[in-house]
């Protein structure tokens, strides 16, 4: 196998590198990361600038770039001659659950796999500083041994978030739908020296809307493993009955 790495934690994050040490046995480990934290880029592409690359190690790069700009750059460019087989983007420190998905730098380097026809998976772990990355890290190489030889669906991805406990802690793991919150709409403004304001995008307290036992949010809070298949097709089929009922007529 050829195994692409990415985060949003940038390159010397202890969550890639205890990525890339689990998933050293599968083949080839190539890694292409942020050279600085990128969390919450969500899906941007840097196109305004040029991006430079900086060559850490044996198959080592840093990007000065969003994640998305770094799996961009490592299929079209960097590896364009050895397509990776997959792309693992991780281990994100803190959980990447229902509504964060949308914001999530980590969950939008798979996403871009995706996009190119790779298999990806996202990966993220619960919890705060100081964070251990073993759990985690050995469950993502136990399900990529479980996907050998098998392909996801067409334009999925799989977003993996694992409880902060010890291995022996975790009670199971939960295939689950994506829940819903938010973060509280926490501005807070400031002066600087000169008098001019600026403002800091708050998370504040969250808003838990759906955090039912068969989402992600239910699944990591009875401390199980979270598996949450997401389609890159955003279509509300549902809807379409009721738009077309608008009677519109535009001629």
């Amino acid at each position: 196998m050829r195994l692409l790495l990415c985060n949003d934690d940038g390159i010397h994050s202890e969550g890639l590198r205890a990525l890339e040490e689990s998933l050293s046995r599968f083949g080839d480990i190539y890694v292409v990361a942020p050279d600085r934290e990128q969390s919450a880029a969500s899906h941007a592409v840097t196109l305004q600038r040029p991006l430079r690359v900086e060559e850490c190690g044996p198959r080592r790069w840093a990007v000065d770039g969003t994640p998305t700009d770094c799996v961009l750059l490592a299929v079209n460019g960097l590896l364009r001659d050895e397509r990776p087989d997959w792309v693992i983007s991780g281990i994100n420190r803190g959980q990447n659950l229902a509504d964060d998905v949308t914001y999530s730098g980590t969950v939008s380097a798979a996403m871009e796999g995706t996009l190119l026809g790779i298999q990806s998976i996202a990966v993220s772990l619960g919890g705060r500083e100081p964070f251990d990355f073993r759990a985690a890290a050995a469950f993502t190489a136990e399900l990529l041994t479980s996907l050998a030889g098998r392909r996801l669906p067409r334009k999925t991805l799989l977003n993996v978030n694992v409880p902060p406990l010890p291995r022996d802690l975790i009670q199971g793991v939960r295939i689950t739908r994506q829940g819903q919150r938010r973060y509280g709409d926490t501005i807070i403004e400031k002066e600087d020296p000169r008098g001019r304001k600026y403002y800091w995008i708050g998370g504040g307290e969250m808003d838990l809307v759906d955090g039912g036992e068969d989402t992600d949010v239910g699944a990591v809070a009875s401390d199980m493993i979270s598996i949450t298949p997401l389609q890159l097709d955003l279509t509300d089929y549902s809807s379409f009955d009721e738009i077309a009922g608008l009677g519109l007529d535009w001629r």
